[in-house]
């Protein structure tokens, strides 16, 4: 069975571009490279891994790319380019030799409007990205769900990939409110979902495995098995939890369903979702 980590990053740290990295958050400041990335990998026999951006720069485009090319394992990119902008056709034409390019995000969660998403210039970025074959990662906080539905709604023909479940307050054991929008957004066949980001939205000190349930229970009667992918979120898992805690987490989980279920899951619809070349 072919797995694969759907959603990871990497980073030499700097406090300037990494601002982000609170002092609460301590643990993540240090450099986090693929040689790190592959002792977590071997641990848990899984074969490569999608490097997804962290950094709105091209630069980290770039470098995410660049360890693509370096290290087989790293099977993909989801990076980042002002999908704004009016050169951004250009800009895909520059990157359109990189296979290894499979899709970009922008980090919507940090924007102060809401609506982000709906604007006229992300909406018209994102038609023409559709042209480019390139998946769309939609990172977004459980209020965002209501816009990410209409947002998908203006491009049946785009692949979105919604990150880390839309990040429920697990924390809190808020459920309702984040599940009906979860299968709103669903009812598009066009939408996979990474089952991702779950430890960092828990108490990062005191959480439990059934504090997931609930929420792991809607994501897989919603989506399906069919459009669900495993993601660890490493490093940033590691202010709750270590890479083999995050995987036992959803592999016990699975465990009572099928062979094909699991490999779907774990790794298949990864590679049929972004269109990786990736080999056992």
């Amino acid at each position: 069975m072919l797995k694969i980590d759907s959603h990871q990053h990497f980073w030499n740290y700097d406090p300037e571009s990494h601002a982000w990295i609170t002092d609460e958050m301590g643990i993540l400041k240090q450099h986090f490279l693929p040689p790190d990335l592959k002792v977590e990998l071997d641990r848990v026999e899984i074969d490569g891994s999608v490097a997804v951006q962290a950094d709105q720069t091209e630069h980290e485009t770039e470098y995410l790319l660049q360890f693509a090319e370096q290290y087989d394992y790293v099977t993909g990119v989801v990076g980042w380019l002002d999908i704004r902008a009016d050169n951004f056709a250009e800009r895909l034409e520059h990157y359109s030799g990189h296979d290894k390019l499979v899709g970009l995000r922008h980090i919507v969660q940090d924007e102060p409007d809401d609506r982000f998403l709906l604007r006229p210039d992300f909406l018209r970025g994102i038609n023409i990205l559709t042209d480019f074959a390139l998946t769309y990662d939609i990172l977004i906080f459980a209020r965002h769900l209501p816009v990410a539905v209409a947002f998908t709604e203006h491009f049946p023909d785009q692949k979105f990939v919604l990150d880390h479940i839309a990040k429920p307050e697990i924390a809190d054991q808020k459920i309702d409110e984040w599940e009906n929008g979860i299968r709103e957004l669903a009812r598009h066949p066009n939408i996979w979902c990474k089952v991702s980001g779950l430890v960092t939205e828990a108490d990062w000190e005191q959480w439990k495995p059934d504090d997931f349930k609930p929420y792991l229970d809607v994501v897989f009667d919603a989506f399906g098995v069919d459009r669900l992918m495993y993601g660890s979120d490493w490093p940033v898992c590691k202010l709750a939890a270590e890479y083999g805690e995050v995987y036992s987490l959803v592999d016990d989980y699975t465990s009572g369903m099928s062979d094909a279920e699991r490999a779907a899951f774990f790794g298949g619809n990864a590679v049929d979702c972004y269109g990786l070349q990736a080999n056992e």
